[in-house]
């Protein structure tokens, strides 16, 4: 446009507020998500547990279902106390995992292969908002496999049960499954970008994922085995998240040693204050590979 004609003006619309302009970024990411056919499915059939689980709550309920199936004592066979919802947090947080290692790969690298990052901190648009951006791709979509299903699944016992009693009685409950959800899940997306970042692949970074849990964790063993210690059990995720949800459901941990697929082994438990230094190291770790590769120009020698 030629400037001597004077037709240019500035934009004088609304501006985004300053605190959602990471938004913008999971809008168009969720937009692109819907369009895979296999994250779709993927998704839907991770409520499959939490319908289940919320069948099994009604049914045991509900005396006319129970009579109809020929059940006695059903109180008995399943107990909707800790271990049912350690259980049902230990699988859903598992497919929580199979789904950032399929789609945290993706958020940061296409725009680290393509140069993209200038474009983005070019703009009103800090590196903070910009990982709180990506981040909230995967929070939003791990919390709702997790806590959301899991707090409706308290309130229907709560319901069912006899009301504001059971609810009172069992609060540890609504903050285990709240609290321990959002441990796993932060720590989850801080591994999913940091690992997106540094390995430009998709596929080797998922696979990254699986082996950071999985591989570390075999190496703990054989480290334990070697030097008759427990301490190897710090290279285990998995265990050291499972020892912190029983804290923080108030579990007995005689009884309880976490959640399926996140239990620490029975008998070598480590002091809590070690399970929580080594995940906030995890972390701290995490957010120094981001605070590497998250620039807004690359210094190539």
């Amino acid at each position: 446009m030629a400037v001597y004609k004077k037709t240019y003006r500035p934009y004088d619309g609304a501006l985004t507020a300053s605190w959602s302009r990471f938004l913008v970024i999971p809008r168009y990411a969720f937009e692109d998500m819907r369009k895979s056919r296999f994250l779709t499915i993927f998704f839907l059939a991770s409520f499959i547990y939490p319908l289940i689980a919320a069948l099994i709550i009604y049914v045991q309920h509900n005396a006319s279902a129970l009579a109809l199936l020929g059940v006695q004592n059903a109180n008995r066979l399943i107990s909707i106390n800790a271990t049912f919802f350690l259980n049902f947090l230990g699988w859903q947080s598992m497919l929580a995992l199979f789904m950032a290692a399929f789609v945290g790969p993706g958020q940061v690298s296409p725009d680290l292969a393509n140069n993209a990052l200038s474009l983005y901190l070019a703009r009103p648009f800090s590196r903070v908002e910009y990982v709180l951006g990506k981040m909230w791709i995967l929070i939003a979509l791990t919390s709702l496999m997790t806590w959301v299903p899991g707090l409706l699944l308290f309130a229907l016992q709560a319901y069912l049960e006899d009301g504001w009693t059971w609810l009172q009685n069992n609060t540890n409950l609504a903050w285990g499954l709240f609290l321990g959800s959002w441990v796993w899940i932060l720590l989850l997306a801080l591994l999913a970008l940091a690992l997106s970042a540094w390995v430009k692949w998709k596929p080797a970074a998922g696979a990254l994922m699986f082996g950071v849990f999985f591989v570390m964790a075999g190496f703990g063993v054989a480290v334990n085995s070697v030097q008759r210690t427990n301490w190897g059990h710090l290279l285990n995720i998995s265990a050291l998240i499972g020892s912190i949800w029983v804290q923080l459901f108030g579990a007995d941990p005689k009884v309880n040693n976490g959640g399926a697929f996140f239990r620490m082994p029975s008998g070598q438990e480590l002091p809590l204050w070690s399970c929580w230094m080594a995940l906030l190291a995890l972390s701290g770790i995490c957010l120094y590979m981001l605070s590497r590769k998250i620039r807004g120009a690359e210094v190539v020698r």
